[in-house]
């Protein structure tokens, strides 16, 4: 009787539990046979280890469960910081801190993962940076680097285009974050800085005094030119008739006398006054 019990219980388990397996192996089959590209990704697909050509776009995708894979490539912009030491055209030792913004080809993801793999990053996009900045900072002096960081950055975006353009990676910024020089280097520019800032108010102080001086020569020149004139506009307004005027203005009334040889005082009126004893 238990025996018969037992048999029961187990032919209904088994109607539960395979049905049960059946729909798990379905729901695991069905979930590896989709695969879903998140926007701004690509992805690439791999069947049993091989590389395929082209590129899932954005959205879902069917695939073979269990035989193929689907890695997904970021085709956005990425950024990627540097650290990097250089030596300038002068030999000063530079150390550049760089901040690089590329993206990834779309229809270059598959290729790209088959010939290099997915941490291109490092295995290219490093590298290159490396070099190229080598070059562009041998060619200023570090002081130069300073003040031509525009240029600097302009020459690296071209010179990564041009290394990594074909593979199918496009740099599109590259921003100088900082440079950093010896402490002797740092020193010098100071102490240069310093003497220029002493020649220039040096050479202020001697402008203003040649500037001071010239104002007062000028206005010198402006008086004694307008004295000069005044005088000369005087000159040509007496006329005879004025200064005959101004003798009549001034006379006080009284005719010169002349003393004569025997003391006799002779009024120029022609009337005698009187004589002395």
């Amino acid at each position: 009787m238990e025996t018969t019990e037992k048999k029961k219980i187990n032919i209904n388990l088994k109607k539960i539990i395979i049905p049960a397996v059946i729909v798990l192996a379905a729901f695991i089959v069905a979930l590896n046979s989709f695969v879903v590209v998140e926007a701004g990704h690509t992805g690439v697909v791999v069947t049993m280890g091989a590389v395929n050509e082209g590129v899932l776009q954005e959205g879902i995708h069917l695939k073979a469960p269990f035989v193929q894979d689907v890695v997904k490539i970021d085709n956005r912009i990425q950024k990627l910081e540097v650290n990097t030491e250089a030596f300038s055209k002068d030999l000063q030792s530079v150390k550049t801190v760089l901040a690089i913004n590329y993206r990834v080809d779309t229809s270059k993801s598959y290729s790209i993962y088959k010939n290099i793999g997915a941490d291109y990053e490092n295995v290219l996009v490093v590298p290159a940076v490396n070099e190229v900045l080598k070059a562009i900072t041998a060619t200023y002096t570090a002081e130069e680097s300073v003040t031509n960081r525009a240029l600097i950055s302009d020459g690296l975006v071209e010179g990564l285009n041009n290394k990594l353009n074909d593979i199918g990676l496009y740099v599109t910024d590259v921003n100088i974050i900082d440079f950093d020089f010896s402490e002797a280097f740092i020193t010098a520019i100071e102490e240069k800085q310093v003497a220029q800032q002493q020649l220039l108010k040096a050479e202020t102080e001697k402008q203003t005094k040649i500037t001071n001086a010239q104002a007062d020569a000028e206005a010198v020149k402006i008086k004694a030119d307008a004295e000069a004139s005044a005088n000369e506009t005087i000159s040509k307004s007496l006329t005879d008739n004025i200064i005959e005027n101004k003798k009549i203005e001034k006379w006080n009334g009284e005719l010169p006398r002349v003393e004569g040889g025997s003391g006799t005082i002779i009024d120029i009126g022609g009337v005698e006054k009187g004589s002395a004893n």
